[in-house]
């Protein structure tokens, strides 16, 4: 055991010191963008074992045709764009924007999604929960335009350093869709010497139509931090046990101060498909960079006599 924690501060030690290092090698950024086409061919391959898999990724060739030569979407084509849906309910995503750049050095395929609302179908459809799924997906295209708009500039001003490196991506995807909840995760990769993911999830309640909190989903006064937190280290705890390359701050008095304590209630969430609570954390939030975005599915029994 001692020597395992020895091991393991010598790894966070070297991770800690690859992540400060200033600027990338060619070769480093070349095998970084292997990596990148790795991770989307295996996405494309999953994606292609369902129907609506298959026709999400033909919708998304359309839309990556549209726009090979037009870095910026002209008011034309997004409205054209507004006509291809990724998923049906009362909520969906489609592209508004897609920024392409590359020159060989500096990279950049900068997706803005844009949520919109569904006419209603029926009289009896509650009109307050329709106005309120218009202001909430307002409020959250304001923020992925300011976050996206923010990205861009950045990779705009990169250019002007003729010797750098850069890579920067947003890509999007719904990931759950059901009567009650809906969910857009947006991904973010930004690489201008060492590169992190970060990942933002805008979770919106169907019933309301307003934005849904991690304490909205539990009865009022409940302490929901402990339990879910107990079962993450637990998660974790079992994860390091069965694997030796997984890597947790956790338990370790030589890196003590980054060691995971408890979640709190900005921490970021989704429920999926099964209605199940799922805690995301980003690169270097709970271990070292090299673990990458990691989740956690919370069981139903854990939460049982406080969920609502």
């Amino acid at each position: 055991m001692e020597e395992k924690k020895k091991n393991n501060a010598a790894t966070l030690e070297q991770v800690k010191k690859e992540y400060q290092k200033p600027c990338m090698t060619q070769e480093q950024v070349e095998q970084m963008k292997q990596r990148i086409e790795e991770a989307k061919a295996e996405k494309q391959k999953k994606a292609a074992n369902s129907y609506m898999g298959r026709k999400i990724a033909a919708a998304a060739a359309v839309v990556v045709a549209a726009f090979i030569v037009l870095p910026n979407t002209s008011e034309n084509v997004a409205h054209a764009m507004n006509q291809i849906p990724v998923l049906g309910g009362l909520v969906e995503a489609v592209t508004f924007r897609d920024y392409k750049y590359d020159n060989g050095k500096h990279t950049a395929d900068i997706e803005t999604p844009k949520l919109s609302v569904k006419k209603s179908k029926t009289d009896q459809e509650d009109s307050k929960t329709q106005q309120n799924l218009k202001e909430t997906t307002k409020e959250v295209n304001a923020e992925i335009q300011k976050l996206t708009d923010q990205i861009v500039t950045e990779f705009e001003s990169g250019l002007k350093d003729q010797e750098g490196y850069q890579e920067m991506q947003v890509k999007h995807e719904v990931l759950s869709t059901t009567k009650d909840y809906f969910t857009l995760k947006l991904i973010c990769y930004q690489a201008a010497g060492s590169g992190a993911e970060t990942d933002y999830y805008y979770t919106i309640d169907l019933k309301t139509g307003k934005r849904l909190a991690l304490a909205d989903l539990f009865v009022e006064g409940a302490d929901y931090i402990t339990p879910i937190s107990e079962n993450i280290k637990q998660q974790m705890r079992e994860q390091m046990k069965k694997d030796e390359n997984v890597i947790y701050w956790l338990d370790d008095p030589e890196v003590s101060e980054w060691n995971f304590e408890k979640i709190t209630d900005q921490t970021s969430f989704y429920l999926n498909q099964d209605g199940k609570l799922v805690i995301c954390f980003n690169e270097g939030d709970v271990g070292p960079m090299s673990m990458g975005c990691v989740q956690f599915v919370i069981s139903n029994k854990v939460i049982a006599d406080i969920r609502k």
